[in-house]
């Protein structure tokens, strides 16, 4: 057996597989700009102070 073939990978995925994972992370990533969009300008005081504390505990600035 050629070392170059031992190296080589066995298994690949088909394209739909890939498309698919590709599909779940742009769903999850566009969950998560809406998400973090809403409770931003949530007009609801505990969903906005909730984002506002977390905010300032990781150091970023808000205002």
């Amino acid at each position: 057996m050629n070392p170059q073939q031992a190296l080589q990978p066995t298994v690949t995925l088909p394209a739909t597989a890939s498309r698919g994972v590709l599909r779940q992370l742009a769903a999850g990533a566009l969950l998560g700009v809406v998400m973090l969009y809403g409770v931003a300008f949530a007009e609801s005081p505990l969903a906005h102070n909730a984002a506002h504390d977390v905010r300032h505990a990781t150091g970023r600035p808000c205002h």
